[in-house]
């Protein structure tokens, strides 16, 4: 697949479950465990943090940290968000976990120095805060987080793309998370290939979500076809 803007991003979500009848709860539950399996296969030694925001990148997180835990992995969900601001196809997984006991620790009103703390006893942390829709720059109470994944020092795997970085620019709202490694998803988004992106990405891999190929093709055609007339 070529690169994809921010529109398009959100239009494979769309047609998927419109056009195709996926349903969401099914494309968060590929997203969450080809990333797991992804972050796997870093051979991981110590504990996994996985940072949440309220929004779907959370609910990738969540379905990560059940695969992970069905793997071995100590880890920890940290929510930067109430639990009662979790909706729809994430609040389902949210609640799977736990269901299933794992640990959740809600941060949403903790300092920076209080993240710092969580923290810097993580061999990895996992970035779910922000996703491919945020446009403006980014807000409290997530800059402190990201504030505090940056000063950790640890090793930080992005979820679809560093939280805070422009989708279709590559540049950062505010401030961005420094990732090393970003498993993101159905194709290259467009700001990845600006000048430093990579700073922010780290090294990225593209996972499938099981949206169907015919959707794909459809959706790379159109944009070739626009390419065209420019």
């Amino acid at each position: 697949m070529r690169q994809m803007s921010r529109i398009e991003v959100r239009d494979v979500d769309r047609r998927a479950i419109e056009d195709y009848g996926l349903p969401g709860i099914v494309l968060m539950e590929n997203a969450g465990r080809n990333a797991a399996l992804l972050l796997d296969s870093q051979q991981i030694a110590g504990p996994i943090h996985l940072v949440c925001g309220k929004g779907n990148n959370g609910g990738d997180a969540y379905v990560m940290a059940r695969h992970l835990e069905n793997r071995g992995h100590t880890l920890r969900v940290l929510l930067a968000c109430r639990p009662e601001e979790i909706t729809g196809d994430a609040r389902i997984h949210f609640e799977v976990i736990q269901r299933a006991g794992i640990t959740i620790v809600d941060l949403s009103q903790a300092s920076r120095e209080d993240w710092e703390r969580e923290l810097k006893s993580a061999a990895w942390i996992v970035d779910a805060l922000l996703g491919t829709g945020l446009s403006g720059t980014v807000r409290p109470p997530y800059v402190g987080v990201i504030e505090a994944i940056n000063r950790s020092g640890q090793r930080v795997f992005a979820v679809d793309l560093p939280s805070g970085m422009d989708c279709d620019t590559g540049q950062p709202l505010g401030t961005c998370v420094r990732a090393t490694l970003t498993g993101t998803f159905v194709a290259h988004k467009q700001g990845f290939s600006a000048p430093g992106a990579n700073l922010w990405t780290g090294k990225v891999h593209v996972l499938d979500i099981g949206v169907p190929r015919a959707l794909l093709v459809a959706i790379e055609s159109a944009g070739d076809a626009r390419g065209n007339l420019q």
